[in-house]
């Protein structure tokens, strides 16, 4: 009997729980359109290269391109499938196969839309010598398609790889390893063979890359903590709950000068909201004493689910 009451609820929780990685799947798929998009619109047509496993890709389109001839360069995407497809076999057998479901999803849709998404002339969306503006444009594309990816707990592999490996072994923070990687590949676009200029437009389209996709996974979504002091503590707490229609917590004080007890209000918002904040606190007690700072991550009932990646 007790196993047929809890029938309904497992279902309906393994339901929720498929129609979420759906919709995951779909926004991993549209983040990685956008990525793809943004290196046959604005990167490729302008011989601007990135990091990661696709910059290494470019790199040899380019190189292979002048020394064949147009046209018969190495394909970007067969590079990009034997990179990963070496890096995917390590990390299985490293990281495990489960770890490695959305890499290979992300891994096999990106080869396929590098295969058959048709490239773009020179000069169809930028102007022929504006490569500063392709550059700065893809680039914002690329992060904010990684963000997508990425908050949807995906991955496009490469250089993400190696870094999740390295980080098994050694306590190197993911980014810097990333960031090493990056710099060493975008200096081999020395070799195309138009001087430092691949270099240095490779750095560009890396730095906005990185700010787009710093700003679309935690530009919207970060929050600040409040600690308020106030005699009027009650009263703002109230407010707090009943218009900005968020959880207030007291907690217990003592003032070290005046040896007085008194009673702290935290509080976590989104940064958003913060103005409405300080309106309640200035209407109720204008001469409270309020402390703000940012929060790196806010989990849980009304902010940001806790995610097990």
């Amino acid at each position: 009997m007790e196993a047929t009451a809890k029938s309904p609820k497992m279902l309906n929780e393994k339901t929720k729980a498929i129609l979420t990685s759906v919709k995951e799947y779909i926004l991993i798929t549209f983040g990685v359109a956008l990525y793809v998009t943004a290196w046959k619109a604005l990167l490729l047509p302008y011989t601007i290269v990135g990091g990661a496993a696709t910059g290494i890709s470019a790199i040899v389109f380019f190189i292979t391109e002048n020394l064949f001839g147009e046209g018969h360069g190495i394909p970007i995407w067969l590079t990009f499938l034997i990179i990963n497809t070496v890096l995917l076999i390590m990390a299985i057998k490293t990281l495990g196969l489960k770890f490695c479901i959305r890499t290979i999803y992300g891994v096999i849709l990106m080869t396929l839309l590098f295969r058959f998404m048709p490239q773009a002339e020179i000069g169809q969306f930028v102007s022929e010598t504006d490569s500063l503006l392709a550059c700065i444009l893809g680039g914002v594309m690329c992060g904010v398609g990684l963000g997508i990816t990425y908050t949807n707990q995906g991955s496009t592999g490469g250089t993400d790889i190696i870094a999740w490996i390295v980080n098994k072994y050694r306590t190197i923070p993911l980014g810097r390893i990333l960031l090493y990687c990056d710099v060493v590949i975008i200096s081999t676009s020395y070799f195309i063979g138009n001087g430092v200029t691949p270099i240095i437009y490779g750095l560009v389209n890396m730095a906005v890359l990185s700010f787009s996709v710093d700003m679309y996974m935690n530009g919207v979504r970060q929050s600040v903590q409040f600690f308020i002091f106030s005699h009027k503590y009650e009263e703002i707490a109230d407010r707090i709950n009943q218009e900005a229609h968020r959880g207030v917590t007291l907690l217990d004080g003592t003032g070290w000068y005046s040896k007085q007890p008194i009673k702290v209000i935290t509080v976590l918002v989104r940064k958003g909201e913060s103005g409405r904040i300080f309106k309640l606190v200035k209407d109720i007690d204008p001469n409270a004493f309020v402390s703000q700072s940012a929060a790196a991550g806010v989990y849980g009932q009304g902010f940001d689910k806790i995610r097990s990646k």
